[in-house]
């Protein structure tokens, strides 16, 4: 799992509108990449929602904003057209990203254990290093701290 101060773990990923990212080719700019279990969850889709919202403040604070789960990219585009979403989502259908970010842990809800995506944030500065790492996100409020850690850079 990678930590503050470490290089963000590079990746290129597809992306809701078409194409790809890869991450590295954002250097000079912050990225704030969002891990979210599922496209159209309450949880998850009030987090995209807030991030869209916010996301002129993030352009106009210099930082690209992104959300990644493990849904195909068939998922992500309709989720996107429901809720209006106007932040990108990225495919990390094969996971190799949510482990290389040790996302992917095994949960446990009510007596049932899977494996699942934990709700995370990171915030990766222009030098395409670890800034801030948010684990086990609560919804409410995240999104404008966040805000705060990009304008603090």
């Amino acid at each position: 799992m990678p930590e503050i101060s470490q290089p963000a773990p590079d990746f290129t990923l597809p992306v809701t509108g078409g194409g790809e990212v890869t991450l590295s080719a954002l250097q000079g700019a912050p990225v704030v990449l969002f891990f979210y279990p599922r496209d159209d969850t309450p949880g998850c889709t009030k987090e995209s929602v807030g991030f869209s919202e916010h996301l002129d403040a993030f352009e106009a604070a210099g930082a690209k904003v992104f959300g990644i789960s493990r849904d195909s990219m068939a998922k992500h585009d309709k989720f996107a057209a429901k809720h209006d979403l106007t932040v990108p989502l990225l495919s990390d259908s094969e996971g190799s990203v949510t482990e290389d970010y040790g996302v992917w842990v095994e949960k446990n809800m009510y007596g049932k254990k899977s494996m699942g995506i934990e709700r995370a944030t990171y915030l990766i500065a222009a030098d395409g290093t670890i800034a801030q790492i948010w684990r086990k996100v609560k919804v409410p409020g995240h999104v404008e701290e966040v805000l705060d850690a990009v304008r603090a850079l």
